[in-house]
This record gives C-alpha cells, structure tokens and sequence, in this order.
C-alpha cells in the first residue's frame, strides 16, 4: 500500500476523494464488517480490480476476479473503451459475485466464494450489443431475482432507459425478454439514464442511477412497489455550487451501526473517474420524506462534501492502493495491467528483484497505442514523482525501452540500442489519434544523449493540469530533458496511464521464449511513485 497518498486527514476526518486516481464507475459493499470495491477495467488485463477496507476511507488493492478478458481473440490487442463497463458487486448465498456490461458482446457474470477467489470463468448472462451497466438483485423475502441494465446508444441505438429482468436464482441466465422500467425521454431535462444499481428497502424497489452526462450529469434516485415499476424520481446529489463536476454513478453501503454512505465518482479528465465519499441518510415526513421511507439524502443537502468526519467504524491506519514495486522475484504487483490480454514470453523469469520485458519484436513498434505488451497503472490525480531505473539488455538495432504517461497522446523517455550498438536516452512523443486514422507517428521531443552504460534512472513528474515534465540521469547526475512539458490526455473513457514497455521493431513470435524473439531483455528496478511536495 500507498499510505501517503491516503486520503485519511489522522484528526477523525477525511478528504474528498478518497480514491484520487481512475477507479472508474465505483461500486461498494458490505460483508459483516468488511468493506469492498470493484470498478470498470475495460480493455486492461487483469479485470475487474478488487480493494478492500475497513472504514471506506482507506483502501488496498487485493487482487482481480478476471484474469482474461472473453472474447479472448477480440482483446489480444488493446481495446481501450471496450470490455468491462460499470460493473456491480454483490454478496448472496455465501459468494461474491460482480455483473458487468461489454457493450459488444453482453452482459457477464463472475463468482467466488471468497473476494481473493478462485473467481469462476466469465458466463454470459445475456447476449446482446448495448447492454451495459447491470445490477442484480435477489430479493430475500420472496427468493425472486431480478436484473437492471442500461444501453449504450452507439451500439444499440437506445439511450435514456432502463430495462428490468426477472433473473434465474442461479444467476446463469434471465427468465423473461424484458421491460423497460424507467424511460428518462418522458422525464423533462433527463437525459442519458445509465449506470442504475438496484436495492431493496421498506418495502420499496430503489434504483440509484445517474443522468445528464459524466462531465456535467447528477444523480438519481427511483422508487417503486414492484420491480416493473412504475417509478417516481428525484435528483438527489448535484453539483450545485461545488467544485464537483458530474458527481454520479456510485453506490449506497451501510455500515454495522447504522450509518448510510455513498460512494460515486468525478470525471477528471487525464485522471479519469476518481472516488469520492458522502454522507448519505433517508429523509421523513418533516424535511421532504412523504412519510413511505423517504428519499435519500446525499452529501450536504445534495452538494457533494470536501472534507467529512469519517464513519463511525475502528480507526484505521492509513492506506492507498499500491503504485511502487521493486518486483521481487521478477513478478509485478496488482497495481499493474496489460493494456490487452498477456501472452507467454513478455516477461523473462528470474529469481532476482527487478522486472524483465522482453523487448518483443513487433510490427508498428513505433506506436505505443497499439502495443499489447505495455504494462499500466493509473496515473495519481494529485502532483506527483514518478522513478524508476532501468537497463536495456536488448542487443537487437532499434530495441527500446522506458517509462511513459499513456493516453490518447503519449509521451516516454527510455533508451535505444542503435546499429553499432551504442546506448541512447531518447524522449519521444505522439500527438493525438483522435480522428486521424492511422494514428500520428511518434517524433523526437528532445535531442538524443548518450548512456554508455545502457542504463538509466528516469523521472516524470506530474503537475496540475496532468502537465508532465520528464528528466532523466545516465551516471553524471539529473537532468531535465529538453523536450517540452507533455500534457497527459485520456483515452474516451479511461484516464491516461503510466506505463512500463520493452520493445524491438520488425515481426517475431509475438512474445515467444525467453528473449521476445531474439530481441533480449529490459530490466526495470525500484519503481516509486511519491506526492510531490507541495500535493502532500
């Protein structure tokens, strides 16, 4: 874990948010006195992250429930808006089991008995392009279950509804064709519904669902008698005259005394979809309940809270999810991602501390966009130091290797192993791909230096804004690249990334033995990521 990048104050308070980094389309439980969350991971593998806490302020990272994404084929190579979208976490008859929409193949299921697994392999639960965000429920005083989704219009041409199932207990498949539950175009100034999770409570049928878009959108509440409605609506968390754009998609969690919270997120652009916590309680008769359960009411009268005083939970040390590793024993921690799914031969095992990448041989090497072999972390929403060390082993022309800040442009700073077998510090960059197929090719940011020894430390430090600036030392002290400042940029829907890759041009094996191809291998040692000092 991170502590220092906790978002615990240490005097009974807490900061918004509390997860500052792209934990996108959070959804939050309670099992007994445990706390877990799961978020979208699209096209990266592992999927489905797992965290884990005790007083829904400090958070670990423990682990994955989906090694590989399905269709294994489709997602050989990176796929960054696609896979899995918005999923839902929940705990029934002794299992976990999360739901999650690709919006190309279906509605997917996976369980386990335990949160570190072993998690089942993906079962398609509904078949079908556009159906995203789903939410079960089983409900408990009729042994019923039943299934929400929403739909993405660019692959269904349906938007701004709900549609609702009845679900087979097993939750193996639906047992009806479907309704639509809630239709947000007969609802004035509403307009894309998505995201719903679904709940039971006095009686009620809740769905807690966002609209109005993830830049400037808010979030809904919807009750009803019976599943099929019909629904009343409220508006019930907005920006208003907050700095907290958007703030929607999110969970309701309880805690052991009683307590109500919510769990949403705030698009950040380069950031992407960071976590924030608000108080949350159920209104009554005296202040805009109607006496039937009433309303929930979120963060400061609808306003989303800054600072809070933390759940009345055990005090708990404080902690962030992992971003430094010295991957010991050659293996990488569960902070780090493929941005496709991995295949044999891109890391070289060995029983020393350091991670080897083969510098695998492949066509279009020069497009980190496009390479399924470049391992990512999310980039800190807060200005951060980010080093590493590395060594280029790779004795074939033209092999590559460094640190990067990934999105829809990039920028890296790493070494090349020329034809006469000199070592170079290189900075390069890639403007943006949007709308220029084929994508822009990478160009020098800064002139060459010479590394003698192929090796090198390599910094990137990140300003407000997600403006980088990357410097680097090959044995005679720091220096500042003479690149220009690169400002990091999202993908659609993902925030920009960090990344680690070793690479060569030409075609190979795609990754086969030992050396990627003959092409050798890069070490990476003692990578850190620390608040920069005037974030701490």
């Amino acid at each position: 874990m991170n502590a220092s990048f906790s978002a615990d104050l240490g005097d009974g308070t807490y900061r918004n948010p509390v997860l500052d980094a792209d934990w996108s389309d959070p959804d939050v439980i309670r099992v007994g006195e445990d706390f877990y969350l799961t978020a979208s991971s699209f096209g990266r593998a592992p999927g489905l992250p797992l965290l884990h806490s005790r007083d829904l302020v400090n958070w670990t990272l423990v682990g994955h429930a989906l090694d590989r994404l399905e269709p294994a084929r489709e997602f050989a190579v990176p796929r960054h808006d696609r896979g899995v979208w918005a999923p839902s976490l929940r705990h029934h008859g002794g299992r976990f089991w999360i739901f999650w929409g690709d919006p190309d193949h279906g509605i997917f299921q996976v369980n386990a008995p335990d949160v570190r697994g072993p998690w089942t392999a993906p079962h398609l639960v509904k078949e079908g392009r556009g159906l995203i965000d789903p939410c079960p429920l089983w409900d408990g005083g009729t042994g019923e279950a039943y299934l929400v989704h929403a739909w993405a219009r660019s692959r269904s041409g349906i938007k701004n509804r709900l549609t609702g199932h009845h679900m087979r207990p097993d939750a193996t498949g639906l047992l009806d064709d479907g309704r639509v539950i809630v239709d947000a175009d007969r609802i004035p100034g509403w307009f894309t519904l998505e995201g719903p999770k679904l709940y039971r409570r006095d009686g009620w049928f809740w769905i807690l669902a966002p609209a109005g878009s993830v830049e400037t959108g808010w979030q809904g509440a919807f009750r009803s008698r019976e599943f099929f409605g019909p629904y009343e609506e409220r508006i019930v968390l907005e920006q208003g005259g907050t700095d907290v754009n958007g703030p929607h998609q999110g969970a309701w969690v309880d805690t052991p005394s009683g307590e109500d919270w919510f769990a949403h997120f705030q698009a950040r652009g380069a950031y992407g979809r960071v976590v924030h916590l608000q108080p949350m309680r159920w209104s009554g008769a005296g202040d805009g309940g109607d006496g039937e359960g009433g309303w929930p009411v979120i963060g400061d009268a609808g306003e989303p809270v800054r600072t809070h005083r933390k759940p009345d939970l055990p005090a708990q040390p404080p902690a962030a999810p992992a971003t430094d590793d010295d991957f010991p024993g050659g293996r990488f921690g569960p902070q780090w991602q493929w941005t496709a799914n991995p295949r044999d031969g891109w890391t070289v095992p060995h029983a020393g501390d350091g991670l080897r990448l083969a510098c695998v041989r492949a066509g279009g090497a020069d497009d980190l966009r496009a390479l399924p072999h470049v391992l990512t972390q999310r980039l800190p929403g807060v200005p951060a130091v980010v080093t590493v060390d590395l060594s280029l082993g790779g004795t074939a022309p033209g092999a590559r290797a460094g640190l990067a800040v990934l999105g829809d442009a990039y920028a890296w700073i790493g070494l090349r192993r020329e034809a006469d077998g000199s070592v170079l510090l290189v900075h390069r960059f890639a403007e943006s791909a949007a709308g220029a197929p084929p994508a822009l090719p990478e160009r020098d940011a800064a002139s060459p230096v010479a590394a003698p020894a192929g090796r090198a430390r390599l910094w990137i430090e990140t300003g407000p804004g997600a403006r980088c600036r990357f410097s680097y030392d090959v044995g005679d002290g720091r220096r500042p690249s003479s690149g220009p400042v690169f400002a990091a940029t999202p993908w659609r829907w993902v925030g920009a990334l960090l990344g680690l890759f070793a690479r060569a041009p030409g075609d190979g094996p795609g990754g086969a033995g030992e050396d990627g191809g003959g092409a050798g291998p890069a070490t990476f040692t003692r990578f850190r990521v620390t608040p920069a000092p005037r974030a701490r």
